[in-house]
């Protein structure tokens, strides 16, 4: 499986309990597309969210975020680590 990063804008201000809601609609919804969405990452004041993800394709972690209802067009793959 492939590693992707993805970033949303718009989340200003949203608090823990919100990532986290938002976090598990993803996660009750991961397995639908072979998704396993691994962490979250927010800087409320930015208005950005990061996401650690591990799948097939972009467009099935892309599908996942739409399904529950905070799409981004930003998914990177990350084909290098150390």
């Amino acid at each position: 499986m492939a590693k992707f990063m993805d970033v949303h804008s718009g989340f200003f201000g949203v608090t823990a309990q919100q990532l986290q809601e938002a976090h598990e609609r993803d996660l009750a919804i991961q397995k639908d597309e072979d998704v396993r969405f691994e962490r979250a990452w927010l800087d409320p004041d930015l208005g950005r969210l990061f996401c650690l993800a591990t799948g097939p394709s972009k467009e099935a972690v892309m599908r996942i975020h739409e399904r529950a209802g905070h799409p981004t067009p930003e998914v990177y793959e990350l084909p290098i680590e150390v």
